[in-house]
């Protein structure tokens, strides 16, 4: 083999690597930054490209996906002087590969060192109380002071979260056996409340029931006097009826006699111990005087006729005897 033959051999083989060296392949959601001779030459993104070999150095490949960092738990102190170990996440974004590669030196550890003394400052003018009930506040406020903080790295920060909020271990006891009291004041007062409404129920079905029965003896008695109306009309006709026909049928001084009787007996049953007899009343006894005395005198002629006929038979019969 010739040495025209090994050189072209070599040149070939050069040539090829050269070739593989300068395609580079960038996958998706990344980038990758070219330098030229130490000198920032550009971003390449998602593709094939040609770079220029020996010349031309690439960085590793930077992820444009959201990234989630979990940093450890920082000592903050609160307006009250309550320490407290809170610990963060922050989910953020390359959007600059870059700003990202030549504006901080390790940007993670920039992030995390921002955030605790961000977290530090806002959580310095809150109460303990405020501290536990206003994370919302917290986050949003820290979002918008490290997005801020970050944008000349190329980094957006999406969220950021307060993961724990551990107060010092007799903060945690005093604030059970405070939750503890509150729960059992709640519970006191929903007792009492169902016993007022108990109560009241009751009340009302007590009064419900009264006025319910006094209805019902009001129904009753409108119904027992509507009743005794019903019966005394019935027997006021009655009577009237009667009187009608007594006076169409023109009755004569004996019967007006006799219901004297009747009236007189009436008032001889009573309970009472003097009767007073009206002058109509006294008329009638008169009359019935005279007629007894009538009765009696044609009793007696009765009588008498019966002896005469007695003492003819006794003479008839010695008659007869004699004979």
């Amino acid at each position: 083999m010739s040495a025209w033959a090994i050189v072209l051999i070599v040149l070939g083989i050069l040539i090829l690597i050269s070739l593989v060296i300068s395609v580079r392949i960038v996958r998706q959601a990344t980038a990758v930054v070219v330098e030229r001779l130490g000198k920032y030459r550009k971003t390449l993104e998602t593709g094939i490209h040609l770079i220029l070999p020996f010349f031309d150095r690439t960085s590793k490949p930077i992820s444009l996906k959201e990234i989630v960092a979990d940093f450890k738990p920082q000592p903050v102190i609160t307006k009250d002087n309550v320490t407290m170990q809170i610990d963060t996440v922050v989910y953020f974004q390359i959007t600059d590969a870059k700003l990202f590669t030549y504006g901080v030196e390790q940007p993670i550890k920039a992030i995390e060192n921002l955030t605790a003394t961000t977290l530090r400052n806002i959580v310095g003018e809150l109460e303990l109380d405020q501290t536990l009930t206003s994370r919302d506040t917290v986050n949003t406020k820290m979002r918008v002071i490290l997005d801020e903080a970050t944008d000349p790295w190329g980094i957006k920060i999406n969220r950021v979260e307060l993961k724990n909020i551990l107060p010092p271990k007799d903060i945690q006891d005093a604030m059970d056996k405070q939750m503890k009291a509150e729960r059992e004041r709640r519970e006191q007062i929903l007792r009492a409340e169902g016993e007022k409404k108990s109560s009241i129920l009751v009340a009302e079905g007590e009064k419900q029931a009264k006025i319910l029965k006094a209805e019902a003896d009001k129904t009753a008695k409108i119904l027992a006097a509507e009743a005794q109306k019903e019966a005394l009309i019935a027997v006021a006709e009655g009577e009237s009826k009667a009187i009608d026909m007594i006076n169409s049928s023109n009755p004569n001084a004996a019967y007006i006699t006799l219901q004297g009787f009747e009236a007189l007996k009436v008032l001889a049953n009573g309970q009472s111990t003097k009767i007073i007899v009206p002058s109509e009343i006294q008329n009638i006894s008169g009359l019935l005087a005279s007629m007894t005395e009538v009765v009696k005198g044609e009793s007696n002629i009765k009588k008498e006729s019966k002896k005469e006929n007695k003492i003819v038979n006794t003479i008839d019969n010695a008659n007869n005897t004699k004979k």
